[in-house]
């Protein structure tokens, strides 16, 4: 719809209607798992037993609470470290990346930018499955010829972050790549001709300027780690992150500890968001 161009009423109507139910479609899923995250019972569904902080606060079982849980506690420990290690990672490749693509020109550039957005297409299980077991024929291969045991070929922290790496740099990028493309390099000429040499008009200009971006793409990029669940499941070790723990704590059997958990992390996911939009629009 066009608001400039005036439209029936029962257009107007229909259009709301549709609207508004999308979004209800969208929201109300997150409020039911948020709401049942404060019910006093021990299943997550009706009938409604009553309003209690248990399932955040509460420290006997069977009630008790996502704070005195070490299990999930443990495991969004997990998911912090990965998620910070890929980020910082993803961020600085992709600073690179960026400028590689939009400062050079090269043979076969548009092939490699080709391969560089292959793993945005390929489903998030398929690339688990391939990475590991090429990196299992990798750590064999280096075991039978030369006795060596490389652990971050092996299913683990190590392999799961690789993995998760392999995908979101690309989105670091393109995020990255986008605010590069519309500096003006006239600023960096000036510095240049100002005495400043190469490094230090990129370090005094161009990368001020692309802060913003850089922060954003840290910030998608963590959320894009610590949420993730396809590529970490067929990568994991031993120390599982938050998504593989509370999939293992759904096949025993759901309770409302998973929505309380599942409401912690739209609250954080939604202050990180804010976060990097106050920042964005200030910069």
């Amino acid at each position: 719809m066009i608001p400039s161009i005036p439209q029936p009423r029962f257009v107007t109507a229909a259009y709301t209607a549709y609207v508004t139910l999308f979004f209800v479609f969208l929201a109300l899923p997150l409020i039911v798992v948020a709401v049942f995250a404060f019910n006093d019972s021990q299943f997550p569904s009706l009938p409604w037993e009553g309003f209690t902080w248990n399932w955040f606060f509460g420290s006997e079982r069977p009630m008790i609470g996502v704070f005195h849980e070490r299990g999930i506690l443990s495991a969004i420990g997990t998911s912090v470290l990965v998620a910070m290690i890929v980020s910082a990672m993803s961020v600085f490749v992709g600073m690179t990346n960026a400028f590689l693509f939009n400062r050079y020109k090269f043979r076969g550039q548009s092939l490699l930018y080709v391969l560089m957005l292959l793993p945005l297409v390929i489903p998030g299980i398929v690339l688990g499955i391939s990475i590991l077991v090429f990196s299992s024929r990798v750590a064999n291969g280096l075991w039978d010829g030369f006795s060596i045991d490389v652990e971050a070929l092996r299913p683990g922290l190590w392999l799961v972050i690789l993995g998760q790496f392999s995908f979101i740099t690309t989105i670091a990028t393109l995020v990255i790549g986008a605010r590069l493309q519309k500096f003006d390099r006239t600023l960096e000429e000036a510095a240049l001709n100002l005495g400043a040499g190469r490094l230090t008009a990129i370090r005094t200009v161009t990368l001020p300027y692309l802060a913003p971006a850089m922060i954003g793409a840290f910030v998608v990029a963590f959320l894009m780690s610590f949420e993730n669940f396809n590529t970490t499941l067929m990568l994991v070790g031993s120390d599982a992150p938050l998504t593989i723990a509370m999939f293992d704590r759904l096949k025993e059997g759901s309770t409302p500890l998973l929505n309380a958990v599942s409401l912690l992390l739209m609250v954080g996911s939604s202050c990180l968001a804010l976060v990097m939009i106050v920042f964005q629009r200030k910069s």
